[in-house]
């Protein structure tokens, strides 16, 4: 990967199946996982193993197919407070669903680890640098996906900056930035991401959400800030007003910022 180009990240099987009226059975995913793997996406994030059945069973009957450009990511969260890794279910769930990348979800905003949590700031932290180590030690590709990044970053910037660092030292592939409640604006988005980048050796990726309608214009900004992955779903689906829009991101990324995504003969597709 050059250094202008921009991994597309797709969770429109897992995020995107939260928006209103979408509910996937296990043959649409696996159908949709196949155009979007032929479309030229990077990534594809195919559900949560240990949320639901259905996506055990995703998982199951992915492993049988050969994808050609697109790696499958299992969605997860980090360890529970209080027990050892090894003894999770649910991060043992995540190596179970065979998939060549994990993506684990963890705390960045006090708030969050004080109140939803209900555990100590340096607990969290070792939630996240432990999982993140047990699943890259069986061989994953990890991706960290900093929930609420952007408001805790702005509750606390210092605490944010430690769990995205412990992340990095546990060897996490990817910290993701997500403005997880879909608030911010672009200006904040790209001085909180070129921070990130300039504190942080991993390569960072933006998720967005369009609460306020500016899902794509954050996620843009974002790369323009240093960001070199962009999380979202095909036609903006997702919980509550929807993801970024990676129908969207692509074309302006191609063609907007001159920085290579897809393949210039998927782009075509659009």
């Amino acid at each position: 990967m050059t250094k202008t180009d921009v991994e597309i990240y797709d969770t429109t099987l897992r995020d995107g199946s939260q928006g209103e009226g979408i509910n996937f059975s296990v043959t649409d995913k696996l159908r949709i996982a196949e155009r979007i793997d032929a479309f030229g996406i990077h990534y594809i994030e195919g559900g949560w193993p240990g949320s639901n059945p259905k996506d055990i069973e995703f998982f199951t009957q992915a492993r049988r197919k050969k994808f050609k450009r697109a790696r499958l990511a299992a969605f997860g969260a980090t360890r529970r407070k209080g027990v050892a890794v090894e003894n999770d279910p649910q991060v043992r769930l995540l190596l179970e669903a065979g998939t060549p990348v994990v993506t684990i979800v963890g705390k960045t905003w006090l708030l969050h680890v004080k109140e939803v949590l209900r555990t100590t700031p340096e607990e969290n932290l070792a939630m996240i640098g432990d999982t993140i180590r047990y699943v890259k030690n069986h061989g994953k590709f990890v991706i960290y996906d900093a929930e609420h990044s952007f408001d805790g970053f702005s509750d606390g910037p210092d605490y944010a900056l430690a769990t995205w660092q412990a992340a990095e030292t546990a060897g996490a592939d990817f910290v993701v930035l997500c403005d997880t409640n879909g608030g911010r604006l672009p200006d904040e988005i790209a001085r909180v991401t070129s921070f990130a980048c300039r504190k942080l050796n991993t390569k960072i990726g933006i998720h967005t959400h369009d609460d306020i309608g500016l899902g794509v214009a954050n996620a843009l900004a974002a790369l323009e800030a240093g960001a070199v992955q962009v999380q979202g779903t095909i036609n903006g689906y997702g919980e509550r007003t929807g993801n970024c829009n990676l129908t969207s991101v692509i074309p302006n990324v191609a063609l907007k910022l001159k920085k290579n995504c897809v393949p210039p003969e998927c782009g075509a597709q659009l």
